[in-house]
């Protein structure tokens, strides 16, 4: 089917199409899992306690200031679970919803500097490669942060590619990034700060603005992404302004504990993650093709945000999946513009392309077919010795109900892509949307089948426990790793908060409630004999839970 940009009924037709898939995609199932420790029940905690206390202004964990992070995303979340609770759905529904926004937006914009054509590529691109798909099933903060700075620097390129109503565009993108702001810190500034001046070295400097133009997009920028940091200041919380700033700070320069990785780290997490676009997308680095004056900006722009998030996050020595989620939209972009281009012959179809694109499904699909042999063999396994971790030998000791057919999903990409070159050889265009709908399969079937078994392994003996003792008029504590599921699924009251300082007060005094710690099995020792006023009260997939009775 052909679509015309310039007739009003496609277009409509396009666009409720592009929301009806897209809510089938992302809405069905979202409790079906737990939250994910850490930054899922992070924000749900957060987006909790501000309910529990009433205090909207202020963002916190443990019932104590959370200075890490602006309240916006978390205010999304206090609304969501208002209407459905306080539980998983709640907590990943502004997500789900800001899915549909997302594919309708892409669409638009490819519209508009190409034709729709290219702006269904680009939904197709995002929405059927992995982690774009999967990011908006998750209660995380980043893809309202990502669209945020993303809907910025587009309109910042709408400003220097459009002569009437420069001002209104220029204060749109400053709202934007202010949005940005308020949603996770400073970064976004720094990100699209970076972004511009490498732009500007690229143009020499030459580009048209004028000063009233500049201080429409400061002071826009200062009251948007400013509003919270005003408030709080307002209210006289300078110890809050001050603990986030050095936390900025901090961020850049160590890593976290647990969050470490090698320096290509966002390579391969890019590579894989965002396949199949990650393939298509190496076609557009290089410009082999006609193009506009905005086109051009548009594409080098794009490129250079995918440079600047890539190597800003390659240097922080956190390294976390989401940290480069951003190169999300570039790459899928390029991604798209290279079918788009190989659909109207600018482009050849490379065969190193569809080499890498079998190879890469192939390491996938044995990756997730592996994962059931490893369920089947996990005594041989445990036995050979091969696993050095203790916690995660005690891991695999969970027995999720394997149905035996899981390695199916496996062969989608397997058998599915290659199948897809063979019957689709002569049809460029055919061929594409198969690849994309054989990966969208594949995406929502891992989710909804093997992401809850691998949950089995990895969390759920802990929020079990946590759930058994919800509501509990008892301390729930972890010993020796950090979690925010305790809190949440124990549904944690302020009276019973404790600081590090109290809450070892908690092992070593008498208590007028009883009181539990969790732990890896590897810490047990160690907590047995410096606390032996506790009792053990059994270990279960990698975790130990002991009490102390009241008074004891």
């Amino acid at each position: 089917m052909e679509f015309n940009a310039k007739e009003p009924s496609n277009l409509l037709k396009i666009r409720l199409f592009i929301i009806l898939i897209s809510s089938l995609l992302f809405f069905p199932f979202l409790g079906a899992v737990h939250l994910f420790d850490w930054d899922e029940i992070n924000f749900a905690e957060s987006a909790r306690e501000m309910i529990v206390t009433g205090d909207y202004l202020n963002v916190h964990i443990n019932f104590e200031l959370f200075w890490e992070k602006p309240p916006l995303f978390i205010w999304l979340q206090v609304v969501s679970m208002k209407i459905f609770g306080i539980n998983e759905l709640a907590a990943r529904f502004p997500n789900a919803l800001l899915g549909i926004f997302t594919l309708l937006i892409l669409f638009e914009i490819g519209r508009k500097f190409y034709d729709s054509r290219m702006g269904l590529f680009w939904v197709l691109a995002y929405t059927g490669s992995i982690l774009p798909h999967f990011y908006f099933k998750s209660g995380i903060i980043d893809p309202w942060f990502n669209l945020f700075i993303f809907l910025s620097i587009v309109y910042f390129i709408r400003f220097l590619t459009e002569e009437s109503k420069r001002k209104k565009i220029i204060a749109l993108s400053a709202v934007f990034l202010g949005l940005a702001v308020m949603t996770k810190g400073p970064a976004a500034i720094l990100i699209f700060g970076l972004s511009g001046f490498v732009f500007l070295i690229l143009k020499k400097f030459k580009i048209k603005i004028s000063i009233s133009e500049i201080l429409i997009f400061s002071v826009v920028l200062t009251f948007v992404g400013g509003f919270w940091f005003i408030l709080q200041a307002a209210f006289g919380n300078f110890d809050v302004l001050k603990d986030f700033v050095i936390y900025q700070i901090r961020l850049f320069q160590t890593k976290d504990a647990g969050h470490g990785g090698f320096l290509g780290y966002h390579f391969v997490v890019l590579f894989f993650g965002v396949f199949p676009a990650s393939v298509f997308a190496l076609k557009s680095f290089r410009r082999t093709f006609e193009e506009t004056d905005t086109q051009k900006i548009f594409r080098q722009l794009m490129m250079i945000l995918f440079g600047v998030v890539l190597i800003l996050f390659t240097i922080v020595k956190t390294k976390i999946v989401h940290y480069s989620s951003l190169c999300y939209f570039p790459l899928t972009f390029l991604a798209a513009l290279a079918v788009y281009q190989t659909e109207k012959g600018n482009f050849r179809a490379l065969k190193i392309v569809s080499g890498l694109l079998i190879f890469v499904s192939f390491v996938l699909g044995f990756a997730v077919t592996g994962l059931q042999f490893i369920a089947a063999n996990k005594e041989k396994i445990i036995e050979s010795g091969i696993i050095k971790d203790d916690f995660a030998v005690a891991n695999l000791a969970a027995n999720p109900a394997w149905s035996g057919f899981e390695f199916l999903i496996g062969l989608i990409l397997l058998l599915g892509i290659p199948a897809a070159f063979i019957v689709f050889r002569t049809n460029y265009t055919r061929k594409i949307i198969a690849i994309f709908v054989l990966s969208l399969i594949f995406i929502n079937l891992s989710m909804s089948i093997i992401v809850p078994k691998i949950e089995q392994y990895s969390q759920n003996a802990a929020l079990e426990f946590y759930e058994k003792h919800q509501n509990e008029d008892a301390y729930i504590e972890t010993y020796n790793f950090k979690s925010y599921a305790h809190l949440f699924y124990s549904k944690k009251q302020k009276a019973l908060s404790r600081t590090a300082e109290s809450k070892y007060q908690l092992l070593t005094s008498e208590n007028d409630k009883t009181c539990y710690f969790i732990m890896k099995i590897t810490s047990e020792k160690e907590f047995s004999q410096n606390y032996p006023t506790f009792t053990k009260l059994y270990d279960k997939n990698g975790f130990s839970f002991f009490v102390k009775e009241k008074g004891k």
